[in-house]
C-alpha cells in the first residue's frame, strides 16, 4: 500500500515562503488526483489546491479562493513526489497542511501525517 510522507512546514514570517512536500512510497501513477487540506484550530478542515496526475503535463491544478495567486501545486513523476510552494504567508494560513491522494484501484484516499505550518512575527 502506497503511503504519503510529508515535509517542509515550519515558522514562518508574515510575508515568507515555504515548501511543502508530499513523497509517495510508491508510484505516484497509482493516483488520479492530488491535493492538499490544511486545518486550523478551531476551524474547519479547508481544500487549498489539487492537482491531477497524469504522464505527461503539469497537470490540472485548482485551489482554494484564500491561496490563489500565492500558492502553487505541481508534482515531479520522477521523484513521485507532489509540492506546495506557498509565497507571501500570511497569518491565516497558520494550519496542519496534510496531502492526500485519490487512488485509481478504488477511489479511496491515502493521507500524510500532517506538517505544522505557523505565520507569525
Amino acid at each position: 500500500q502506497v503511503q504519503l510522507v510529508e515535509s517542509g512546514g515550519g515558522l514562518v514570517q508574515p510575508g515568507g515562503s515555504l515548501k511543502l512536500s508530499c513523497a509517495a512510497s510508491g508510484s505516484i501513477f497509482s493516483f488520479n488526483a492530488m491535493g492538499w487540506y490544511r486545518q486550523a484550530p478551531g476551524k474547519e478542515r479547508e481544500l487549498v489546491a489539487t492537482i491531477t496526475v497524469s504522464l505527461i503535463g503539469g497537470g490540472l491544478t485548482n485551489y482554494a479562493d484564500s491561496v490563489k495567486g500565492r500558492f502553487t501545486i505541481s508534482r515531479d513523476n520522477a521523484k513521485n513526489t507532489m509540492y506546495l510552494q506557498m509565497n507571501s504567508l500570511k497569518p491565516e494560513d497558520t494550519a496542519v497542511y496534510y496531502c492526500y491522494a485519490v487512488k485509481i484501484r478504488d477511489s479511496g484516499l491515502a493521507w500524510g501525517q500532517g506538517t505544522q505550518v505557523t505565520v507569525s512575527s
